[in-house]
């Protein structure tokens, strides 16, 4: 589905459930800015107004796992100036969001090959995450440096060497087997992934993960995305019925 008019949908409906983890491609930051004849830069820090916004949202609304794509293995293809402004605006964000964070109980957790990234980013977000680590509500993931892809290899990788070395039995492997082995062995799959910006593609995210996902895409561009649009995705996820393939 896609909307990108909030004012015409219901809040909520009464008695339905809500999602237990929110999976969120936060795309459009860079047309967002070229709309409005602005620096990129503007684009991403809006951006980041909205992901401490419905951050905050989940968490009031108690929603254990929100999951963000930050920076894909992709986006390293893009200009050097643009991929420092990210940066850049990723320390300011660990810094700036820590007190914020706590007082909602936020958790910080990263997802991906993050440990690649230059140092100054690399240690705000361990920074973040280790200053969180106390926190028990809502788990923040954020995905950094991730690619779907890239995740399955390592894990048919780590697989494959413990069935060559006799840990694991081919017969035995299952699909938790094998999601044991992914980047998300400590996380219910999403039951909702909004997609903001317009496009229809999963662009290499959490590609395992959701087989069962229930998809919501706007055009609304990812730094006006309010609590409004999250409304209007969970009042349409609760219309729905899940059958998992049966």
């Amino acid at each position: 589905m896609i909307s990108s008019k909030p004012q015409e949908q219901p809040a909520f409906l009464a008695g339905g459930p809500l999602p237990h983890h929110i999976a969120i491609i936060m795309d459009g930051n860079r047309r967002w800015a070229a709309d409005r004849r602005l620096p990129v830069a503007e684009g991403y820090r809006r951006g980041m107004i909205a992901l401490r916004e419905i951050t905050i949202a989940c968490s009031r609304l108690g929603i254990p796992f929100l999951t963000v794509y930050g920076f894909s293995e992709e986006n390293w293809k893009r200009s050097w100036s643009e991929i420092s402004i990210l940066f850049e605006l990723c320390c300011v964000f660990a810094r700036a969001e820590l007190q914020a964070l706590c007082r909602e109980n936020v958790r910080v957790k990263m997802l991906g090959r993050y440990e690649a990234l230059p140092q100054a980013p690399r240690e705000a977000l361990q920074s973040l995450v280790e200053n969180t680590a106390g926190n028990t509500g809502t788990i923040l993931t954020l995905a950094v440096n991730y690619s779907a892809r890239g995740e399955m290899r390592d894990a048919v990788r780590t697989l494959a060497e413990d069935v060559r070395g006799g840990r694991v039995a081919p017969e035995t492997i299952t699909d938790a087997t094998l999601s044991a082995y992914l980047y998300t062995a400590d996380m219910p799959d999403p039951d909702l992934l909004i997609r903001p910006g317009g496009e229809l593609r999963l662009s290499n995210f959490l590609l395992y993960q959701v087989a069962y996902t229930e998809l919501w895409m706007t055009e609304t561009q990812w730094p006006d995305f309010t609590r409004e649009h999250l409304k209007v995705a969970l009042a349409e996820y609760q219309r729905r019925q899940r059958r998992y393939g049966s």
